[in-house]
């Protein structure tokens, strides 16, 4: 018997082997793209992050406290189908903008949550979305600890709901700049947490620091930045589960200290944090505007004849952050405010504006001449 013939293989047509030689050269590019180009939200599954140890042998308190933080940010993060912004309002009783906060919010439920801070008196809410949104709180001084604790007790409640993936921290005074799709895709579109922290060697930064701070805090990794952040979840858990460095600045933080320095714990202890712990998780300047051009104790506060059009147009426009030194020298230092490497606008929200101020923004952001990245709010 005679063995069938194997069926005879056609060779390839030329075209043929170039589209294949094409798609393989195209999966290629992309492989190493990726690899060497990873997504903003990217964690390594098998890299343990931690953070850079200093040049000396570490406490057993400090190397606990970095083992636990390496953990809560290389995991990556619980992704849900609901995700949703926390909005923590700290405050010292009523919030004199819950109706232009209400239109703000208006129509998209179930991608925020309410938190309510309210240091001196039980607020009398006049938005519905308000009520029934108050945490246990207790009362805050400025520029005391307690401040930072309000903050940390802002984020253990919010922190409750899993849903919660980033943390906005606001006051009495501030007021939103954009509409609400705007601001969830601002924040949610990226893994960094927008917290202010910069080096300023003068009498209103590095001086305020104390050498009882060591050796856990040194005075090269001393920070200031702005109170009102907007964090990552993993960055709030840490915020929350940090009792080392949090002692260091309540003790050793504080007005009337030793050599007539006056410390503020708000404006250094979260800077200087994650100045130590995560610096490239954070982008140094934070989402609230807040005017400081008059160099006083207090930031500029607007009354209603101040609220206009092109205040509001100036502020949105802004994509630079801008911080001065308070030395003698008076150094600028100005950065492109980068979202996932592109130059885009600071801020998503401006502060201080008086109580009077509300009918000119509700007015300003309804009627006509409406701001680009304003315009249908109420739609």
């Amino acid at each position: 018997m005679k063995a069938a013939p194997l069926p005879r293989q056609r060779a390839a047509s030329p075209r043929r082997r170039l589209w294949a030689l094409a798609v393989a050269a195209i999966v290629s590019v992309v492989v190493v793209w990726a690899y060497h180009y990873p997504p903003q939200h990217y964690a390594s599954p098998v890299s343990i992050w931690l953070p850079v140890e200093p040049d000396r042998e570490l406490t057993d308190d400090e190397r606990a406290s970095r083992v636990v933080f390496g953990h809560m940010l290389s995991t990556p993060p619980v992704r849900s189908r609901r995700s949703k912004i926390a909005f923590m309002f700290l405050t010292p009783g009523n919030l004199p903008f819950e109706k232009l906060w209400e239109k703000f919010f208006e129509g998209h439920e179930g991608r925020y949550t309410i938190y309510v801070h309210a240091s001196r008196e039980k607020p009398e809410h006049v938005s519905r979305l308000f009520m029934g949104r108050d945490i246990h709180s207790d009362k805050v001084q400025w520029g005391q600890i307690s401040m930072v604790d309000a903050e940390r007790r802002l984020l253990a409640n919010a922190l409750q709901d899993i849903d919660n993936q980033h943390f906005v921290l606001l006051s009495d005074s501030c007021v939103p700049l954009h509409n609400f799709d705007y601001v969830y895709d601002y924040l949610m579109g990226t893994n960094l947490s927008f917290i202010d922290s910069f080096y300023d060697p003068g009498p209103h930064g590095n001086f305020r620091y104390s050498q009882n701070m060591l050796p856990e805090v040194r005075e090269s990794d001393f920070r200031k930045g702005s109170q009102w952040f907007s964090v990552k979840r993993q960055h709030a858990l840490l915020t929350i589960a940090d009792s080392l460095y949090y002692a260091k600045f309540k003790l050793y933080c504080k007005p009337g200290m030793e050599g007539g320095r006056n410390c503020y714990a708000d404006e250094h202890y979260m800077p200087t944090l994650f100045n130590m712990m995560d610096p490239n998780g954070i982008a140094n300047w934070s989402v609230t505007h807040v005017d400081w051009s008059e160099g006083k104790w207090h930031p500029k506060a607007y009354r209603a004849q101040d609220v206009t059009y092109a205040l509001l147009k100036n502020i949105t426009s802004v994509d630079m952050s801008h911080h001065v030194t308070s030395d003698s020298k008076r150094v600028v230092t100005q950065n492109p405010c980068l979202w996932n490497g592109v130059k885009k606008p600071c801020y998503l929200f401006a502060r201080k504006f008086y109580p009077e101020s509300m009918n000119n923004l509700i007015n300003i952001c309804t009627f006509g001449r409406t701001l680009d990245l304003l315009a249908n709010w109420w739609i």
